[in-house]
């Protein structure tokens, strides 16, 4: 909904003035996980999409300079059809309404699985944008301390002991130097089933606003362990060679074995599935959406798994299953 009688008159006036004053009506369709809003645009003629992203919580400058950079390398992203940055309006073709998480049940999955993973070498040869935020190691340790601060503290209380505080020093140090030892590519950053759309024109892109230079598997990682679709063991198993296959075909992998390139894979999607989890607490306590808490335990099944691989995690496997999992299912009792 519209946050106040001044937006929506801003709003309005706006599409009046981008659509030469044609009739027009407008209607929500969705947010994401920020502060933004969609609305779908319908006209005598077509239809657009209003992405309203207010600017005193979000620079919109990256979406648009990212978009042309998207665009520029041949990949199919909504074209920015008009834009008022002081305001926070960016009117954007409309791809339509199905995402890969709507396709999730057919028999197809697995082929549409690998046209979209085809896609990964173009996004990894984009070349490094001003709009890229720098990927470094502060910001990867701070994404990891999302599931700390948020997750543990705030929402279930729990406060590290010194004992415990030392294995998550050791456990941020040696994923940071994981993220950053692998080839450094261009990501989209959340490239899962929710963020691609099936079109005329083929799978599209949306969210790519966060894109960034990093390592070379997280994009697969966040398709291939998605927190919102969990594929069955076999098909992962397929699909993570047919991405090390492709890579490797594209001369990204720097000589890479397969057993390595599984090992980074697994301790990508160890930072990634903590960093997730702890925004879906976040979400929840600063943002008040709750929609999100049924998401947090499938994410977390990726994170035991992994550390049921490694020992030198092998104390946050017991710790998720004895004591962290069976708090998160009595908090989320009364919610879901």
């Amino acid at each position: 909904m519209i946050k106040s009688d001044n937006r929506k008159t801003q709003l309005d006036a706006f599409l009046a003035k981008c659509l030469e004053e044609q009739p027009f009506s407008y209607q929500a369709i969705t947010s994401d996980a920020s502060f933004r809003q969609y609305y779908r645009v319908i006209t005598d003629s077509k239809n657009l999409i209003l992405m309203d992203s207010p600017v005193e919580l979000i620079d919109n400058r990256p979406f648009v300079g990212l978009q042309q950079d998207f665009a520029e390398a041949g990949l199919v992203v909504p074209q920015v059809i008009a834009k008022n940055l002081e305001l926070g309006f960016i009117l954007l073709s409309d791809l339509g309404a199905e995402h890969l998480a709507d396709r999730l049940s057919l028999d197809s999955r697995i082929s549409e699985y690998k046209t979209v993973l085809d896609l990964l070498p173009q996004i990894a040869s984009i070349a490094p944008s001003q709009w890229m935020k720098p990927y470094d190691k502060e910001f990867i340790r701070l994404e990891i301390t999302m599931f700390k601060e948020w997750l543990l503290e705030r929402w279930l209380g729990i406060e590290l002991s010194r004992e415990y505080s030392r294995f998550w020093h050791e456990l941020e140090t040696v994923l940071v130097d994981i993220m950053l030892e692998q080839p450094q590519v261009t990501m989209h950053r959340d490239f899962h089933s929710r963020n691609i759309m099936k079109t005329s024109s083929g799978w599209a892109l949306i969210d790519f606003q966060d894109a960034v230079q990093g390592p070379i598997s997280y994009d697969a990682v966040s398709l291939l362990k998605d927190c919102y679709f969990t594929l069955p063991k076999d098909e992962f198993e397929q699909l993570l060679k047919y991405n090390y296959e492709l890579m490797s075909k594209q001369e990204m992998m720097e000589s890479m074995s397969f057993e390595k390139y599984c090992y980074y894979f697994h301790l990508t999607g160890l930072q990634r599935h903590l960093k997730a989890a702890g925004i879906f607490c976040r979400l929840f306590l600063r943002d008040n959406k709750k929609g999100y808490l049924q998401n947090i335990l499938p994410t977390l099944s990726y994170v035991y798994d992994v550390c049921t691989q490694y020992e030198q995690f092998q104390w946050l496997a017991t710790w998720l299953d004895n004591e962290i999992i069976p708090l998160i299912k009595l908090k989320l009792e009364p919610q879901l």
